[in-house]
């Protein structure tokens, strides 16, 4: 999996690619049903032998059966930067979302969408890039503000940038009494079709199927790299 030629390099190259594609986040439902093929993206990484490895795992909407998986192992494409972690995990996202034969109505991203400091979290750049329809959710609610939402799965409450008083996501119960996870728009989706994607998705679990799926593939595929390269003793 080779990093792309005009991948950026640099923190100042970064932020700039983040400055020219913020403003084609479309932050709306598009029209479009949410359809019925789901995909999950994750990635792990170890920095000691500089890979990566990501997962798409693509789910029904209705059964959350696995209909399709892949994976794709590289090279770690951009230093560890806080807000500019798309840059280390999109080139192999990318691939492991090529390598699947059916193309995914909509993709869950591990991370933030517009509940991002320049509001181009993993989940809206992937979107942008690709066209597809996005969304992010997130463990933990990164810079922003929220108060608790209530005990009952399906509660919910804003996730406010502090500076500015915009709701960029929302912080959503999906297990009675479990912390929340935090949901934000990525591309082509509005908040509360993301939400409403969210619960459909995390009916068992805090987290939706489709990153606890994407999630545990993609350690594996990283563990199998990681075996092939070492030698044994």
């Amino acid at each position: 999996m080779p990093i792309p030629a005009d991948w950026p390099t640099t923190e100042t190259q970064a932020l700039a690619e983040q400055e020219r594609l913020r403003p084609l986040v479309r932050a709306h439902d598009d029209g479009e049903l949410p359809g019925r093929l789901i995909a999950g993206v994750d990635v792990a990484y170890d920095d000691e032998h500089d890979l990566v490895a990501a997962a798409a795992v693509l789910l029904d909407r209705d059964t959350l059966d696995v209909v399709e998986q892949a994976t794709a192992v590289g090279r770690i494409a951009f230093p560890y930067v806080p807000g500019l972690l798309a840059f280390r995990e999109l080139p192999a996202v990318l691939d492991a979302l090529a390598a699947l034969k059916q193309t995914p109505d909509t993709v869950v991203c591990d991370g933030y969408g517009l509940a991002h400091p320049r509001r181009l979290g993993l989940a809206s750049h992937l979107g942008v890039h690709t066209g597809l329809r996005t969304l992010g959710v997130a463990k933990t609610p990164f810079t922003f503000d929220h108060t608790d939402p209530g005990p009952e799965r399906g509660a919910s409450s804003p996730l406010t940038d502090p500076a500015t008083g915009e709701e960029v996501g929302r912080a959503v119960r999906t297990r009675p009494g479990v912390k929340p996870v935090y949901v934000s728009v990525g591309h082509r989706i509005g908040l509360d079709t993301a939400v409403r994607t969210t619960l459909a998705l995390a009916t068992r679990y805090r987290i939706p199927e489709t990153t606890r799926h994407a999630d545990s593939l993609c350690r594996r595929a990283l563990a199998d790299a990681l075996r092939t390269r070492t030698p044994s003793n």
